[in-house]
């Protein structure tokens, strides 16, 4: 296994930070109070995470690699 050249800049993905996201929900999730879990409609809860997810697929496939203006 090799790591990518610029794995230090990876943070700054949007694919890495989605995928954290997904990865930090259900923790948080659990920390929240019984009054702000209801303020997402019953049922919502899956297609966050499909949003979540699809969103570092997107993220995967477009170029975030920004050139200084000259």
């Amino acid at each position: 296994m090799k790591l990518i050249p610029d794995w230090k800049e990876a943070w700054r993905w949007f694919s890495v930070q989605a995928l954290a996201a997904i990865i930090a929900l259900p923790i948080v999730w659990g920390m929240l109070p019984a009054d702000v879990k209801a303020l997402l409609p019953d049922g919502w809860e899956p297609w966050v995470f499909v949003v979540l997810a699809a969103a570092g697929l997107i993220g995967r496939v477009i170029d975030q690699n920004r050139t200084p203006a000259a």
